[in-house]
């Protein structure tokens, strides 16, 4: 972890967003999309730089600090994410949220990062103009966090979103379908105002939009051990794919494998080894 944002050194890769404290029948376990991002851009080899927000002594951020450098806004909470379920389904409560981050979070030397990753997990970091602090860069979005509210008990429900001022500076934005399952038309709404958005379907791949016009991409199937976090595998190898290689087609490709290993192996530990990337580029 880094005391002093002054003493932060250059990145390849900026990641944005909320670590979490996941609460299972295993015990508090570290989670959020930055959790995924962070360690699958290490084993791209890109240099990773991560600012989030939780408790100062945290001992779940030592579960991620071996991959990149990280700021920690000191938060009255680590946002902790709890998941019931009954016959009925999924309900999901939100057990305590960390501080918002702010522009003047981002250290200096990590504002020409060519790879930015804004990765809300609990509507954090939904301020337009925390896009400005990165003109040149390839900026991505993964949506799941700006789609969330929470009522006073806790209980996650579905938020609508669609920032226009957000979308034309974003270069890629991606989601699955869980996500906007009460709002499918959002789909439409969002894929004409971006320049690439991902939709991403699990196991039956999903499809992408560049500038308005749909094409499917698939996806490797695999025997599931368990799902969470494939679509952060997905999201982020997609970014560093497309940084190695220069191709979105290619990226695709690259990502939907290593999602669909991701879900060989049980939650973070899902996240691609440098010899899964290796093969993945080479395949």
């Amino acid at each position: 972890m880094i005391a002093n944002p002054a003493d932060a050194k250059p990145v390849d890769y900026l990641l944005i967003g909320h670590m979490t404290a996941d609460l299972t029948p295993q015990g508090r376990t570290v989670g959020g999309t930055v959790s995924y991002a962070i360690r699958t851009a290490h084993a791209f080899g890109l240099r990773v730089g991560l600012v989030t927000s939780a408790l100062p002594a945290e001992p779940l951020l030592n579960e991620l600090s071996p991959y990149g450098q990280i700021v920690v806004v000191p938060g009255p909470y680590t946002t902790t994410y709890e998941n019931l379920y009954s016959d009925h389904g999924r309900v999901q409560y939100i057990r305590g949220v960390a501080a918002e981050i702010t522009p003047g979070d981002i250290p200096q030397a990590w504002r020409s990062a060519p790879l930015v990753h804004f990765a809300p997990i609990a509507g954090e970091a939904d301020d337009p103009t925390m896009l400005d602090l990165f003109p040149d860069a390839t900026i991505m979005a993964t949506l799941q966090g700006w789609l969330r509210r929470w009522d006073d008990d806790g209980r996650v429900r579905f938020r609508r979103w669609n920032r226009a001022e957000t979308l034309r500076r974003l270069s890629i934005l991606v989601f699955s379908e869980e996500d906007i399952v009460e709002a499918p038309e959002l789909l439409d709404e969002l894929a004409s105002q971006t320049h690439s958005l991902f939709y991403t379907q699990a196991e039956r791949g999903g499809i992408h939009y560049e500038y308005g016009v749909p094409s499917r991409y698939e996806t490797p199937i695999r025997k599931v051990v368990n799902p969470t976090g494939a679509g952060d595998v997905f999201a982020s190898s997609l970014l560093c794919a497309l940084h190695v290689t220069g191709s979105i087609r290619t990226a695709t490709e690259v990502a939907a494998q290593l999602a669909a290993e991701s879900v060989t192996r049980f939650a973070i530990e899902g996240t691609p080894t440098p010899d899964e990337v290796r093969a993945a580029l080479t395949e």
